[in-house]
Order: structure tokens, then C-alpha cells, then sequence
């Protein structure tokens, strides 16, 4: 059985990397290697094609290419393409997109929940063999059939945020990928909204893999210093009135430390920020924050590491102190 933990390949990793750690990370244990699509760096499908290519068992995630970047009959054609060749363990998703990224490219959708509606409904139609006409408020099909569709359905993700978002993907998709600073609360919070859904059409069963800045040191208190930079950048991006955080109580704080000197942010963070919204500090930390993420409803918990130079080290020792304390020793399922 895999692995209920993942890793992150990031966005700034050089892409003849990409399969190189992808091996890795299965070599060690881990049951999942994640890849995304963040604007302009490694493409997300040619990322995940690299990643499965160097791998014969973990699943390969994308997270999380924007509705709007291609047309949906392109993102079915790049989805079916690697779902029928590495069958049953590709797992694409597809969010809103970022603003300020969408807005580069000017293609920022007027109505960002239709257009994720009409992409996730319009690939979904489309690797079911259906031939779609149809005319959206931000998508036109006119008699489009995908040539290669998979045998087996092929489980659609978003990336969202907020509660009208996750109640859509509760309603329309099969997961939902959790955000780089989803601490336990916002979890809660947040299943709860995508359970609306759910119920609102009948689904019985919702993936919520979760991204997790990470660091892991013997020393837990260099893995907590080694996080905060990290930390410190993703909050100023996000800024002070951001789900993730509100979930918390934090945003007032927030606001208060983004309005001071930026150079001193970091150091600025609560210590109890470090214990929210990352993974970090010493191995039993680590699996103690695996845990309780997984207890708040992450299907899988996905490490994304803070610092690159050490990133290989870290992820063998999370492979050899880590992962078998999220095991259950008595019947061998995963915690």
C-alpha cells in the first residue's frame, strides 16, 4: 500500500530534474509525487509526463493548471494522453488560475466559477467519448470529440479556496487539492463546504490531498528557523484576508506584520504559525503534523520542501524516521 504522504517537485526545479527526484521519491517510500503548473515555469503536463515516465507505482499529481490557459478539449487531450499511457495513476486538476498570472496573459475569466464548471464538465465529457456542442459563458464546443479516451473514468481535481469554489468542486469533481498553508482548521472548514457539494449531486467520495511547507532536522528548531522564510513569502502572496488564515484568527495579526518592514517578516511569525501552517521540526514533529492533517481530513499530506540544497537529505530521513510512524503497526493501514 502506498504511502499516504507525497512529495513536491518545485516549480523552480530544473526540468531535466524533474524524473531524477520523481525516482527518488518513489525509491523512498513516499505513494505520491506531485508536480504544478505555476506560471512561466516547467510546463505541468510535460512535468507529470517526466515524473511518471521515471516511476512504475506512486500516483503523479498536477497541481493545478487555470481553466482558462487552454481550452478545455486541449487540457482532455493532454489528460487523456498520459492517462492511457500510465493508467490509473495520473491525477490532474484544475483551478481558477492566479490573477496576476491569468491577467499576464489576459485571459482572467469574467466569471471564474463558470469557467471551471464549463472546463471541468467539458473534459469530463469529453474523455466519457461524448461529442460536446455547446456555447459557455467562457468556452465554445462545436462538435468536438477527443479521438483517444481512457477505459477507466480519470479522476478530475480542482484547486479552490474559497467556500463557493469548494462547494463547486464537491458538486463537479473527484478532489480537491488543499493549499500550501491549509493548517487542520481550515480543513474543517473547508470539507465542510465541499461535503454542501457532495451532497448537493449524489458523490459519495472526495480526495483532498494537502501541500505542507516542509522541513524535518534531528534538530527540530533549525527545521522551524529553516521554514520561516518560506512561510513569511506564501503569507505576503496570499495577504491578510485570505481563507487560510481567517480559519485561524490570524488575518488581523497578519495585517499588522505585512504593513511593517517586509525584511523582517519572517522573523516575525508567531511560533505558533510554524506549528499551523507548515510541517516542521524534528522527525516525531513531523509525523505528529502529518497526523493531525490527515485526522482533519487530508487524503494525503504532500511535502514541499523549503530548502532545495537539502531537500534530498530530508526526504530520506522523513523515509526512514518518518513514514513508519504514520503506520499502523497492527494491521499495517496508514494513519
Amino acid at each position: 500500500m502506498n504511502a499516504p504522504v507525497g512529495v513536491f517537485v518545485a516549480t523552480s526545479t530544473p526540468p531535466e530534474r524533474i524524473a531524477v527526484l520523481a525516482a527518488s521519491a518513489e525509491r523512498l517510500g513516499f505513494g505520491e509525487v506531485w508536480v504544478a503548473e505555476d506560471y512561466f515555469c516547467y510546463g505541468g503536463f510535460t512535468g507529470a509526463a517526466l515524473a511518471l515516465g521515471a516511476t512504475q507505482r506512486v500516483k503523479v499529481g498536477l497541481g493545478v493548471v487555470a481553466s482558462v490557459a487552454r481550452h478545455p478539449a486541449v487540457t482532455a487531450m493532454e489528460i487523456a494522453t498520459l492517462a492511457m499511457a500510465y493508467p490509473g495513476r495520473f491525477l490532474p486538476s484544475i483551478g481558477h488560475g492566479v490573477p496576476f498570472w491569468t491577467d499576464q496573459m489576459g485571459v482572467t475569466a469574467k466569471s471564474p466559477l463558470s469557467a471551471l464548471t464549463e472546463c471541468v464538465e467539458g473534459v469530463r465529457a469529453l474523455l466519457a467519448g461524448v461529442t460536446v456542442d455547446a456555447e459557455g459563458r467562457q468556452f465554445t464546443f462545436r462538435s468536438v470529440t477527443a479521438t483517444h479516451r481512457p477505459e477507466e473514468q480519470v479522476p478530475i481535481l480542482t484547486g479552490v479556496l474559497g467556500p463557493k469554489s469548494l462547494r463547486l468542486s464537491g458538486r463537479i469533481a473527484d478532489g480537491t487539492v488543499m493549499s500550501v498553508l491549509a493548517g487542520t482548521k481550515y480543513l474543517e472548514t473547508a470539507l465542510s463546504h465541499i461535503r454542501e457539494g457532495m451532497a448537493a449531486s449524489g458523490h459519495t467520495e472526495h480526495v483532498t490531498p494537502t501541500f505542507a511547507l516542509f522541513s524535518v532536522a534531528k534538530d527540530g528548531k533549525q527545521a522551524r528557523r529553516a521554514v520561516r522564510p518560506a512561510l513569511a513569502n506564501y503569507l505576503s502572496a496570499v495577504g491578510p484576508h485570505n481563507p487560510l488564515t481567517a480559519a485561524f484568527g490570524y488575518n488581523d495579526h497578519l495585517t499588522e506584520l505585512l504593513a511593517g518592514d517586509a525584511d523582517t517578516v519572517a522573523e516575525a511569525l508567531p511560533e505558533e504559525w510554524i506549528d499551523t501552517l507548515t510541517v516542521a521540526g524534528d522527525p516525531d514533529e513531523v509525523a505528529a503534523r502529518i497526523s493531525e492533517l490527515r485526522a482533519a481530513g487530508a487524503t494525503s499530506v504532500v511535502l514541499s520542501p523549503v530548502n532545495a540544497e537539502s531537500a534530498q537529505d530530508e526526504l530520506e530521513l522523513v523515509a526512514d524516521t518518518v513514514l513508519p510512524q504514520v503506520v499502523r503497526k497492527g494491521n499495517g493501514t496508514w494513519i
